[in-house]
């Protein structure tokens, strides 16, 4: 809803970006225009906790064609051919590969997979094999297409990863090596509800933990109980609990031990490897200097800065009841898509709930999807439509705001899910809306 500018603006908080969303997308929006503009005042204001930790970890470019082709080995040869209007075609191939080097900076040493612009082939936690672009460090060893062979290992009280099972899946995919699975107790965990950080807290800490043999550190009895299951495989792999603040420490001391290579598997929500990717982010978000307030939703916005109605003169946060605003020159939306309820849908429309921003679809609601659960549903796909500087337009493509830039899974045009892209148009997008929106401040 727009309403008059009121006397309240006089305390509003000042900024010159300001970024909606906490997930990939508003972290990376945030951390390019701190990057773009040393003088540039960002903020980043998000609600909820991250979706982050819902997350794989994994950076996903895009494994499949829009048309189901694929897995692509280089996903950089799809981008030109993709169909108007699709995130990566607003944006260009080259501010893609932009975007994943100013990633791979900010990540360093924590991801690989980027020396190359190939996919590499992940396994995930139900066997299957994913084309992701890059990939967490601790998985780099457990690559299906290494053809050293492989032990899975599970654990009795973490019924989320069946490593029999997962190892039969990828043996029926054909990967070129043997893979097998075997389930063991996790040594000091004796309940099946245990929260995958008590799994890494009690590693971090190589906590004292009681054994057959007796008393022992964790890392050295969970080294024991897996031996006994070795036999010619040269890696060894894990569901993705392996530590959190000393992770590195954690597999490198399980691989001197067992004197295998070691290698996580990325796991379903919640996840390790996006709650280490969140830390990371946030990291880099303080030592850039970006001020991130969090949990107040955006829940208004007035127009009429520079006597336009097309202009967002601030935003109105809700902090505890009390409607603060924010003022600033430009803002980023990134508030996810229809599961993160940055697009909402009702009986007879869907729309952007901050800002009302148009969301292209057929007004019978009975054409938003097809009775083929597995098949091509068009809902996949909604989401905002924006210009190329990723401006939100209207029915007439129009853009709604001036000084109103999208980033993420909040824009349509693409099936994240099915082209495994999610990750990489989050990065991609963001990248560009926090980079432009920083070049236009109005200092």
């Amino acid at each position: 809803m727009r309403v008059e500018i009121g006397v309240t603006t006089e305390m509003a908080i000042e900024d010159d970006v300001l970024v909606v969303g906490g997930g990939l997308a508003g972290a990376m929006a945030a951390l390019s225009a701190a990057d773009a503009n040393d003088d540039a005042r960002v903020r980043l204001v998000t609600y909820k906790q991250s979706t982050l930790r819902q997350a794989s970890g994994l950076i996903d470019i895009l494994g499949y064609t829009p048309a189901g082709e694929g897995p692509l080995v280089d996903p950089f040869d799809a981008l030109e051919s993709l169909p108007t209007g699709h995130p990566y075609e607003r944006v260009g191939s080259e501010a893609v590969r932009d975007a994943l080097a100013f990633f791979d900076e900010i990540a360093g040493d924590a991801y690989a997979g980027g020396h190359t612009n190939a996919n590499a082939l992940v396994p995930t936690h139900g066997g299957t094999v994913k084309p992701t672009a890059r990939y967490p460090a601790s998985t780099a060893a457990g690559l299906a297409s290494d053809d050293r062979d492989a032990l899975l290992v599970g654990f009795e009280t973490l019924p989320d990863f069946d490593a029999p099972l997962a190892a039969a899946h990828l043996e029926a995919a054909g990967v070129p090596f043997d893979a097998r699975g075997v389930t063991v107790p996790f040594p000091g965990i004796v309940r099946d509800d245990a929260k995958v950080t008590r799994y890494a807290h009690l590693l971090d800490r190589d906590e004292t933990v009681t054994t057959g043999a007796g008393e022992t550190g964790a890392r050295e009895a969970l080294a024991t109980t897996v031996r006994d299951h070795l036999e010619d495989e040269s890696r060894v792999g894990f569901p993705a609990v392996l530590g959190d603040d000393d992770a590195d420490g954690v597999r490198a001391e399980l691989a001197d031990t067992l004197e295998v290579d070691v290698f996580e598997v990325p796991m379903g929500p919640p996840s390790l490897p996006g709650i280490r990717l969140e830390e990371l982010l946030y990291g880099a978000l303080e030592d850039a200097g970006v001020r991130v307030t969090s949990g107040v939703p955006v829940v208004d916005y007035e127009t009429g800065a520079n006597g336009s109605d097309e202009h967002i003169d601030h935003v109105v946060v809700d902090r505890n009841g009390t409607e603060i605003p924010h003022r600033a020159d430009q803002y980023v939306l990134a508030t996810g898509g229809l599961v993160g309820k940055g697009v909402r849908s009702e009986r007879d429309r869907v729309f952007e709930p901050i800002f009302d921003c148009h969301v292209p679809h057929t007004p019978d609601r009975y054409d938003w999807f097809v009775d083929d659960v597995f098949g091509d549903q068009p809902y996949a796909r909604f989401g905002l439509a924006p210009d190329r500087e990723l401006r939100p337009v209207d029915a007439t493509d129009e853009p709604e705001f001036v000084n109103l830039r999208a980033a993420g899974a909040v824009l349509g045009g693409y099936d994240y899910a099915a082209e495994k892209s999610g990750a990489g148009v989050s990065i991609a997008t963001g990248y560009v809306a926090g980079k432009r929106a920083a070049e236009v401040v109005d200092r």
